[in-house]
């Protein structure tokens, strides 16, 4: 049975090494939102799911997100929301953030997806 310093050095540990990880998950979020976005600027069932979960990550409240639907989705583009997902878990910013023109291309998924139902 671990002492409760041990648990605290444990806890430590596993902090330093998700601080350590934390270019190399950013750098993949960012390329992960790259292929997501041109996706949710289209017009399929897929987009509306990739538009509905960015518009998620951007204001949960405001534009809930079943996550069944993500089930739908191909599995590269699950994957992508996952890398997305994994990015967004500790932000380093809002997610529109990180991709240049974000704020621009979240107002238009607003208009295109904000009214549809998930």
């Amino acid at each position: 049975m671990q002492t409760s310093r041990e648990r605290i050095q444990d806890d430590l540990n596993r902090l330093a090494v998700e601080e350590a990880e934390r270019p190399y998950i950013r750098e993949a979020g960012i390329d992960a939102l790259h292929r997501l976005i041109p996706v949710a600027q289209r017009d399929s069932g897929q987009s509306l799911t990739v538009g509905r979960f960015l518009l998620s990550l951007y204001n949960g409240n405001a534009y809930p997100f079943p996550l069944t639907r993500l089930r739908g989705l191909d599995t590269s583009l699950w994957n992508d929301c996952m890398t997305v997902l994994r990015m967004d878990r500790r932000p380093e910013q809002e997610v529109h953030e990180y991709i240049e023109g974000g704020h621009a291309i979240w107002e238009q998924l607003k208009k295109d997806w904000a009214s549809r139902q998930n």
